[in-house]
């Protein structure tokens, strides 16, 4: 057990994913925060007992600006719970520490933007070329792990 943990701490491109994984976790938590700070804000609670709580059921009821934020959330819940599989693999096929760093930082910058530009309404393309371009290194894990295993089909 200690040689297995060992040993996967001192392959870099794993740690450089963790790394990023990691951050990308706590953005999600930050993310979520802000949208129940938002309904607070706003009054706008999805459940009748939440709405009941703070003032009365009119206020079960929904908000553009925490819709906004909850599909901030659903969008980085639909790109990066992928990342983390790939990333994971991907660290697995010994690519090079470089590039597999360049790799997770653009995916972790092109997310960063795209939260940055969903919740303060950044003017497009913004939002869609943050997420497209976050798209890339997806693609290229993906591939790189599709090549690596087409002798196993």
């Amino acid at each position: 057990q200690a040689a297995r943990s060992s040993k996967m701490m001192e392959n870099k491109v794993f740690l450089s994913f963790t790394f990023y994984s990691t951050i990308l976790i706590l953005k999600m938590y930050v993310v979520a925060i802000i949208t129940g700070q938002v309904r607070l804000r706003k009054k706008a609670f999805a459940n009748p007992e939440d709405a009941l709580r703070n003032g009365g059921l009119q206020f079960c009821r929904e908000d553009p600006d925490v819709e906004r934020c909850r599909r901030a959330h659903r969008n980085d819940m639909e790109n990066i719970f992928p990342f983390l599989f790939l990333g994971a693999i991907y660290s697995l096929l010994d690519p090079s520490p470089a590039v597999a760093r360049i790799h997770f930082l653009i995916f972790f910058v092109g997310r960063i933007i795209h939260t940055i530009a969903y919740l303060l309404r950044l003017r497009a393309p913004t939002r869609s070329v943050a997420y497209s371009v976050a798209q890339l290194p997806c693609f290229s894990m993906a591939l790189q792990i599709l090549l690596a295993t087409t002798s196993y089909w």
